[in-house]
């Protein structure tokens, strides 16, 4: 595997970087004989790295629905329909996942994306077993299930079409307007309280998005996804996520009028998360995008985290701690209560949930 920090920025990746994940056995360290042969090793890995197209590896899943045990997470179970993101965003704190399958956590995690392409009917498997209990679940949680190989695949649509036949609630997040081609199993879900609905928002400014999140809608298409699904009776919400101190943080109060002009009842916030591999990739990142003030913003992410650049522990790793981290949470606060944000909770109901039939096709024709 190449290390070439210094890849230039390519368009459509959030980054072109192929780091060596935390597992590595072996670990490749660039060396200049005074030939030039650095530069010429760090370009060819940028080449390298940069190029490849997005490849989809289909993976058939022994299970689909994962627990969840963490006290700061607000449902019991989830599911993720692919394993890596070809939205490309840089920050994401699901990239180190993809060192457990070899894979780069950097341009690894959004080009090689694995599909789980049973995941419907092993969602019906677990529906079906005995004892099975509903319980909160999240879609979307690690990586966004409307990326864009579901346009193709439809493997998110399928696991709602389980969902739906079985009345079984759900929460979803995501930062797709492809959501909207769902709403026909959505909207009368929701009308039963079966559905919550989150777009993730982290900026209006359309060019600092593309940097971020290279291949994700576009701001004003997510504000216009959230406005569909409002109109459509679906209780959506707006995750503003992650607040990136001097970078994305100054526009927390103008995201979240705009996404209450546009539908939204609820809203969230996360502080950045730089897990393992995230952290030298954001800083990467950072260099290549925001010198200017870099070294400005991972001060503060330091500030409130402990003098790290990550603090994993409950209670603390979605907030920080310190003032800043106070300053911005009474940000949020204020602004959602002048908006008229979370004054209701969007309660889902699990009362109406039934197991799946055996085998579905065959009771329809009877």
């Amino acid at each position: 595997m190449h290390f070439a920090p210094g890849g230039a920025p390519r368009k459509g990746r959030g980054t072109t970087w192929a780091i060596e994940h935390r597992f590595t056995r072996q670990a490749h360290e660039a060396f200049d004989d005074g030939w030039g042969t650095l530069d010429d090793e760090l370009q060819q890995a940028a080449d390298e790295a940069s190029g490849p197209a997005t490849q989809i590896i289909e993976e058939h899943v022994k299970s689909i629905l994962t627990g969840n045990d963490s006290p700061d997470i607000g449902f019991d179970l989830s599911i993720n329909p692919y394993r890596g993101c070809e939205h490309g965003c840089i920050y994401c704190y699901a990239r180190p996942t993809h060192s457990y399958l070899n894979l780069s956590p950097g341009v690894d995690f959004e080009t090689r994306i694995v599909a789980k392409v049973n995941a419907a009917e092993r969602l019906r498997e677990a529906l079906r077993a005995p004892g099975y209990t509903p319980l909160m679940l999240n879609i979307g949680s690690a990586t966004d299930a409307y990326q864009p190989a579901e346009r193709r695949l439809g493997i998110t649509r399928a696991v709602i079409e389980v969902l739906a036949e079985t009345n079984h609630p759900f929460s979803l997040i995501t930062k797709s307007a492809l959501v909207e081609r769902d709403l026909d199993l959505i909207a009368p879900m929701a009308a039963r309280g079966l559905v919550a609905v989150y777009l993730s928002i982290t900026t209006l400014d359309a060019t600092l998005a593309r940097k971020l999140e290279p291949r994700a809608a576009a701001p004003h298409r997510r504000l216009r996804t959230l406005r569909a699904l409002a109109e459509a009776g679906v209780p959506v919400g707006v995750s503003v996520s992650p607040l990136i101190p001097f970078v994305n943080e100054p526009e927390l109060e103008r995201v979240l009028e705009a996404a209450r002009d546009a539908g939204a009842t609820r809203a969230f916030s996360i502080v950045l998360r730089l897990p393992w591999e995230v952290s030298p990739l954001f800083q990467q990142w950072l260099a290549q995008h925001l010198p200017d003030r870099a070294a400005r913003v991972m001060a503060r992410v330091r500030e409130m985290r402990g003098g790290r650049d990550y603090d994993a522990k409950f209670g603390t790793r979605m907030t920080g701690t310190g003032t800043w981290a106070q300053l911005v949470r009474q940000r949020f606060e204020k602004a959602c209560a002048r908006l008229g944000l979370n004054r209701e909770r969007h309660e889902l109901d699990l009362t109406h949930f039934r197991p799946p039939e055996a085998n579905p096709a065959q009771g329809r024709l009877f």
